[in-house]
């Protein structure tokens, strides 16, 4: 039967949901600024009335009831819109990283105009144009040594300027791995905490919120995918890699990378198995460290080496006001000491490569002349091997044309004496070598008997890069010159007995017949006058006049594009953020309804204990006998 007290019993259960009520409004107020906070609500039920139909039970009107119980208290969250905002941060954290570091590499081309390397390269060309009107003058020679010292001071702080970003982005990675693996640890940890919390048949809100706004840090980090199936081992994943279950961690490392200049490769410790991340800041990181900016010095690179070899190449053939000829105007340095090119590429102290930059034909052609053969070119591409075919109707500039807007590794051009020239060009994979010529097949006669290049048709008489003493496949009267050490925009300079004797600066060539060239003529200054504007195929590109124009354009639309894509971003997630915020925030007016409400419980309750009381002590108190 209910008791005499059981009024005293429902008033304190009302004051203490009430009191937890008004708790829980203190709380979301406390923490309405509080970054991933959600706000927790207070579910009330009706407690279990004193009897049930299955018991027995004295004869009574109905159920009487017993007052009030906290159900639990619920975080108010929308999962499946969690989960979108997961899935598109990563998005925001990848633009945000790439329009950063784009900005900077903006920068090293927004030069003020009098000391650009376009500048000081039309300067460098104007001094040898005024040295062909006066060859005989030592100030003509002055002004093209001392232009061209500026444009080599002008390509080193390029190179150095585009080298410190990517050192940049190194330390930059290797920071944010370490800051990824915290937050695993810190998910993980939270993962134990939480499952501790409901096993003990409580609802760790806060450690809950705590551990998706880590989840949503992370997600702008990395691409990842949360398993939320099995409410005791929360999972991560990404790329593929299981990172977190439940409370084990499995983090990151960055090890050095031998194939990628040393910079630091990400790997997963469990495995040891290379990240490759598909989304996220980290992403960003690699991709602009690997790839946009290996690629401008690769393009600066590839200027500097094509320039100086051919600035040579004409230089050499001509003479100086002192009669000096075979001089190169830039330095040369190789990367292999051996005459052949033969490399130990993989240090076991036996030469296993050949090291070729340009291969010269032995036999003047003519670029309007047709070929008269058919066959195919085997090139090496950028993942695979490129095949170029030509017919008798080809010209020689077709041919030459074909080769360039090929995908192939190989840049094609006729020399001032109508010979084929073959180089290497940057590698598009970190492994390989730069400016190494790789692989040359004809299946015909054209780089054989025609361009005087490769003994024979066929495999059989391929020239490959993977062995020593390569370069014995080739013609013997066919002329190659080694690859140069590694970036050359960093160390190219000018001869030092040109600076120390500018009269050993060439002017001219040698007429039939004479022994040296006429100091008078400035043809030689002329023809390297003339390279500016000469199809000279620089990469992709075939003047040195393109090569600026599109590394210019190449970089402002790569920065044009990530700025729209980053706005874009922005706008998604502050709308998913928006939405968030009007479901999960914290409402300063609707907590204050709400506390009002819990108050006024809680006064009547407290009321209700009173009436009791006075009720109690007049049956304990003033009834006698």
């Amino acid at each position: 039967m209910q008791s005499t007290f059981s009024g005293i019993e429902i008033g304190k259960r009302s004051l203490i949901a009430h009191n937890v009520g008004l708790t829980t409004v203190g709380h979301n107020l406390s923490n309405a600024a509080t970054e991933g906070y959600s706000r927790q609500r207070v579910e009330m039920k009706a407690f279990d009335p004193i009897y049930r139909p299955q018991l027995n039970r004295a004869e009574t009107a109905g159920q009487i009831g017993q007052g009030v119980d906290v159900a639990r208290i619920e975080r108010i969250r929308d999962g499946i819109l969690e989960g979108r905002i997961v899935s598109q941060a990563n998005g925001e954290g990848y633009w945000e990283s790439r329009d950063k570091y784009l900005r900077m590499v903006e920068q090293v081309y927004n030069e003020p105009a009098d000391t650009s390397v376009r500048h000081l390269m039309d300067q460098f060309w104007n001094s040898w144009q005024e040295l062909s009107m006066y060859p005989e003058q030592m100030a003509s020679r002055q002004a093209v040594l001392q232009h061209g010292k500026a444009l080599i001071d002008g390509i080193h702080n390029q190179y150095n300027s585009l080298d410190r970003i990517r050192q940049m982005l190194d330390e930059d990675i290797r920071g944010t791995v370490k800051q990824v693996n915290d937050q695993i640890s810190d998910i993980a940890k939270l993962n134990e905490e939480i499952v501790k919390s409901k096993a003990a048949g409580d609802s760790p809100n806060d450690l809950l919120d705590q551990r998706d706004l880590l989840v949503e840090h992370l997600s702008k980090i990395i691409n990842i995918t949360v398993d939320k199936r099995d409410p005791d081992e929360f999972s991560v994943y990404t790329s593929g890699l299981h990172i977190i279950q439940g409370k084990i961690a499995r983090p990151f490392t960055t090890v050095p990378d031998t194939a990628n200049e040393g910079y630091s490769k990400v790997a997963w410790k469990y495995s040891g198995e290379d990240a490759l991340f598909r989304g996220g800041k980290l992403a960003a990181l690699q991709q602009m460290r690997d790839v946009d900016v290996r690629g401008e010095i690769q393009n600066l690179d590839n200027m500097a080496v094509n320039f100086t070899d051919l600035v040579n190449d004409i230089h050499r053939s001509a003479y100086g006001l002192d009669g000096k000829t075979n001089t190169n105007f830039f330095v040369e340095h190789p990367a292999v000491l051996n005459a052949q090119g033969n490399y130990d590429r993989n240090g076991d102290g036996a030469f296993d490569s050949t090291y070729l930059f340009r291969v010269t034909g032995a036999n003047q052609l003519q670029a309007k002349a047709q070929i008269g053969l058919e066959g195919t070119l085997t090139f090496p591409g950028q993942s695979d091997r490129v095949r170029v075919n030509y017919y008798p109707t080809d010209t020689v500039g077709d041919l030459v044309a074909r080769i360039n807007n090929s995908s192939a590794e190989v840049a094609a051009r006729l020399d001032r004496n109508g010979h084929l020239v073959l180089k290497g060009t940057p590698a598009a994979q970190k492994e390989r070598p730069d400016f190494v010529l790789r692989y040359m097949e004809d299946s015909g006669q054209l780089l054989g008997g025609y361009a005087g290049i490769l003994r024979g048709p066929g495999p059989e008489n391929a020239f490959t890069w993977g062995q020593p003493d390569a370069s014995a496949i080739l013609r013997p009267d066919a002329q190659y010159a080694l690859a140069p050490l590694s970036h050359p925009s960093a160390w190219i300079g000018i001869n030092e007995d040109i600076q120390h004797e500018p009269a050993s600066i060439a002017a001219s060539f040698k007429d039939p017949g004479e022994t040296e060239g006429d100091p008078g003529d400035g043809s030689a200054a002329i023809e390297i006058a003339g390279l500016r504007n000469r199809p000279v195929m620089v990469g992709q590109t075939a003047t040195f006049d393109d090569y600026f124009a599109d590394t210019v354009a190449n970089i402002g639309l790569k920065g044009q594009e990530s700025e729209l894509a980053l706005k874009t971003q922005q706008t998604i997630m502050k709308d998913l953020r928006d939405t968030r915020q009007s479901i999960s925030g914290v409402n300063i007016d609707e907590e204050i309804a709400q506390m009002i409400k819990y108050q006024h419980g809680y006064n009547a309750a407290a009321r209700f204990v009173t009436n009791i009381n006075q009720m109690l002590d007049t049956i304990i108190n003033r009834m006698g006998v």
